[in-house]
Order: C-alpha cells, then structure tokens, then sequence
C-alpha cells in the first residue's frame, strides 16, 4: 500500500462516558436521611421534610437514566455480548457448510452508464455510456482469469483464479481498498480543449481502471465478495471476513465501526466466526454462520437489521449482531430490505416495505416497514432456494427455475405488462394507476431461470442455458439492449455480438450499470441452444 499505516483510518474523537459516582454518593445520603426520619419519628419540622423529599429524589435517580446520555458500550461489554453468542450458538447442530472457491476462469462483460468509472474500461471518456455488454480487456480470461465478482452501488469487486480480489469504481468511502489518489491519477482537462459540457472529461485513471485490492491475507482461499454502496467484504473458506469502506445513514457517514469512520485497508471483523454466507444491501450486510443463525450490522434506519436501533445506541449497530432468526439456509437483500430462507422452506422478509417489496401485502404506504423476520407466506411451499432485491422490487429463484417478482411497479421493475397484471393484487394510486404488486407472482413470459439479479431499478434473469433476459428501468443503458426510448416492460433477451456464443454464468447489477461473466460455447452448442429459446418465444407470441 502507497501510504503509511499511520494513515489507514480515521478514527473517531473518544467520547466522555457517563460514572456510577454520582449514584453511589446519592445512595448513602438516602440511608442517612431514612435513619434521621427514623429518629425524629413524631417530629414535624423543616429538616424532616426536606430529608424525605431527598430519599424520594434519590430512588428516582437511581432507577431512572436520561435519554439524552448514550448507554457506555465498552470493551467488556461487547466481549460479554460476543461471549453468550459463542456459547447459545454451540450448542446448536451444524446446518450449513463452508462454501467452496471457485474456480472455473470466465470472461467478463460490462454495460451500462459509467460516469463514476463503474465500468471498469479505463479513463477514456467514451467508456462513460456502453449500451450493450462489451468485454473488458484488462480481465481477460486468458490472463486473469475472473472466477466470481461482486457489483456494489457504484463500484465492483472481482476475484481471480490466483486468489486475488481486483477492483474499480468510485473510491470517495474507500471501497476500492487501495490507494486512488496517486500522481497523475486525475486527468484533467487542456485548457484550450472545447468545454461544451464537461462530462466530456476524461474519467479518474485509478478508479477507471481494474488494480489488487492491497492488504488481503494470501494464505487461504476466498469463497465470496460482498459489496454495498459503500464498504466492501470478503468471506474466508475459514468463515472468517475482512471489509473495508464506511456505512452511511441518512444523515451522512455513520461509520466503519465504533471507533473508525472509515476503514481504508481490509480489516478482520473480530469476534465474527463460522460464517458461510454473507448478503449486502445499500449500506447493510447480513451475514450467516455454519449453524443458521443470521447476523446483521451497518444502518438500521429501516429495520433491516432485524431490530430496532435506537440513536443513543445506534453505533452497537456497526458490529455484527444476532437478533434471534435461527434454522436459516439462504441469505438475501434488497437496498434497504432484507430475506432469509428457512431450513422449512419459509421465506422470512423485514425492513422497507412502502412498494410490497417485502412481499407482505399488509400497511404498504410511504414509510411502511416489516419490523421483524415475517413470513412471506406466498412463497411457502414454492422451494425458493436463491432471493435478491434492488430499491423497490425484489425476485426470488425456485430449486425448478421458476422466477416469483414483486414489489414496484411504476419503472417496470416487476417485468410484467400491465394488461397481464393480476390487479386485485396490485397497490394503485388516488387516480388508478398501478403503483405496486406485494404479492409474489410467477414471471410466466421466461423458461427456466438458473440465475436472477437485481439492479436499483432493473432486472435480470439467466436461463439454464446461459443467456441473459433483462428488464425494468433503461435510461441509464443498465438493461442492456441498446438505445431504448422506453422502459423494458416484460423480460427481454439480450442478443448482441460480444455475448451471444457465451454462456452466461453470473449476473450482477449496481445502480445504473451491470456486470456479467460466462464461458465461450462451441457452434453446435450455441446452434442447439439458440433453437430452443427461439422456440419458447414464439410461444409467447402465439
């Protein structure tokens, strides 16, 4: 790393906390007081009255806090916390295993809008806006080798062959886990060149462009990549996590951790253990260890923590904690919601919920949250085994390949014409207008999916045969399918040259960009297959 370690992290100014003197000393005085009434039972003057009205006064402090003095969190008390965790938690059977690496090397494809270098294609401005999937060229297959990746808000991160975490995009919460601030890193516009519009410029050369993630441990393998809007992580084969980055709330940054704004270089997440799945949202992660128990930290603003936080106690919120959802299999997350997938084959949602995206029909208005894990009862029995999320809408993904959508409506994000929608469902404003679908409902117009994204406002699915359907939002490229004047309303292939003899195996989306990865097919397979999914939409059209 280019920069000293002195220069790692910002760290909080420590902050006076609140003693025990004060009721210590109160206390004594109240025993003096009841043995002084206690000797002048029968006599009624002023030093009576007053040593009484002392004694009441002294049991109200002590038994009452202001709420305007935050709870002292210290050392002891969360190695306390973490302590009873580790022992409820041994006590339970094992459920889930250790995810395996990955191994197999793919080509990468990016598209979508990438004013913010989240393309990854270097700093030329005429990487800002790619239409359709193009491959990148510094993540070669043959020369990287990408075998997974992670898309966050604004930025990605992707892990290679050879065990090393790669990574672009905007860098101001330090997600990129590197330095981006070198000599030469800005490019800066001739002052004798045209300014019609500075969006011509040319993007930031370190951001722009795919470099290591520096600090990362070399001596065990990495099983996934998480990424939020901004703060980053890694999962172990160990079960143990490393992140960087910061968590924002609506009132700007919240934190890394209690002690530290923002982390710049990977850090070990302490007294985090055993974990074989992690799930992030717009500034949450959820994480699941090896006996289902589902830990949540970051910002709680919308109970996507699975528990209230209240502000005199909101920075407990930056470390992982339990809140009591046990027997899980599967993680999910939307940007400010959150599933989980039960070994009974219940699908558990919580958090915000004003467009149904929660998939519980109950109080969806502006502002409505599902303030605890809650059934979604229209996806039991369906064997969801895989459920994801953007802002509003969320998909969830059958062990069969079926794809149930819901949530909002308005920027086609559902993937289901409005003639086809079924509207004693479906939320609709003071004039008509349909504004949600809370109810889960089977996407009838794609075959059989193996693979399902969602973006802020757009959608993806992949079929069993590698090729990609997108839908939803399109003013950002994001969807994929060119120059579009309209929203993508219903599930739509994409067929262009740089993907169309490949079998896509991986989908991500950010906010107004995508991330695909696949392997190249021979002729005959892709002649085979191309066969099939022509067939299957002719019969739409029938």
């Amino acid at each position: 790393m280019a920069r000293g370690s002195g220069k790692a992290k910002l760290v909080r100014s420590p902050k006076k906390q609140t003693t025990k003197k004060t009721s210590t000393l109160v206390s004594k005085k109240s025993k003096a007081a009841e043995k002084v009434a206690k000797l002048t039972k029968n006599a009624k003057t002023e030093k009576t009255a007053k040593a009484a009205k002392a004694a009441k006064a002294t049991k109200t402090a002590k038994t009452t806090k202001p709420h305007d003095v935050p709870t002292p969190i210290t050392k002891e008390t969360r190695h306390r916390h973490s302590t009873l965790q580790s022992v409820r938690a041994s006590r339970l059977r094992t459920i889930n295993d250790y995810q395996q690496p990955k191994t197999e090397p793919l080509d990468l494809f990016v598209w979508g809008s990438g004013s913010m270098c989240e393309l990854g294609l270097g700093p030329a401005a005429k990487t800002k806006e790619v239409k359709r999937p193009r491959l990148n060229p510094f993540l070669t297959k043959e020369q990287v080798g990408i075998v997974d990746f992670a898309v966050g808000g604004m930025h990605v991160l992707a892990l290679d062959k050879n065990n090393q975490v790669w990574s672009w995009g905007t860098n101001d919460s330090k997600v990129l886990g590197r330095d981006t601030t070198q000599a030469g890193a800005e490019q800066l516009k001739d002052m004798d060149e045209d300014d019609d519009d500075d969006e011509d410029g040319d993007l930031n050369v370190e951001e722009s462009t795919p470099k290591l993630v520096q600090g990362l441990p070399t001596d065990k393998r990495i099983v996934q990549l998480a990424a939020t809007d901004n703060l980053s992580a890694v999962l172990y084969e160990t079960g143990e996590v490393y992140a960087w980055g910061t968590f924002r709330c609506n009132e700007g940054i919240l934190g890394f951790n209690k002690d530290v704004i923002m982390q710049e270089v990977p850090v070990k997440i302490p007294d985090f253990e055993h974990i074989v799945q992690l799930a992030s949202g717009k500034d949450h992660l959820l994480g699941l260890d090896i006996k289902g128990i589902v830990y949540a930290w970051g910002n709680g603003q919308h109970n996507q923590l699975g528990r209230k936080i209240l502000e005199r106690t909101r920075m407990t919120s930056l470390e992982p904690r339990s809140f009591g959802l046990k027997n899980i299999k599967f993680i999910g997350s939307g940007e400010f919601h959150s599933f989980a997938i039960g070994t009974n084959g219940k699908v558990y949602a919580w958090g915000l919920n004003q467009f149904g995206q929660c998939g519980i029909p109950v109080a969806v208005e502006d502002g409505a949250v599902v303030t605890k894990p809650t059934e979604v009862k229209e996806l039991t029995d369906k064997d969801i085994v895989y459920i994801t999320a953007g802002e509003h809408h969320s998909l969830a993904l059958s062990a069969s390949g079926d794809v149930y959508t819901f949530g909002r409506f308005d920027m086609k994000e559902i993937g289901i014409a409005k003639d086809k929608l079924p509207l004693d469902d479906c939320i609709t404003d003071e004039h008509g207008n349909v504004r949600s679908l809370p109810v889960p409902t089977k996407l009838t117009t794609l075959p059989k999916a193996k693979a399902v994204a969602c973006g802020s406002h757009h959608s993806f699915a992949v079929t069993e045969t590698g090729y990609v359907f997108a839908w939803g939002f399109a003013d950002t490229y994001a969807v994929g399918l060119g120059n579009l004047d309209d929203d993508v309303p219903v599930p739509t292939r994409i067929d262009n040259t740089a993907t169309r003899d490949h079998d896509i195996k991986i989908i991500g989306a950010g906010g107004q960009f995508s991330v695909s990865a696949g392997s190249k097919l021979t002729d005959q397979q892709n002649e085979d297959r191309l066969d099939q999914i022509e067939e299957f939409e002719e019969s739409l059209s029938n």
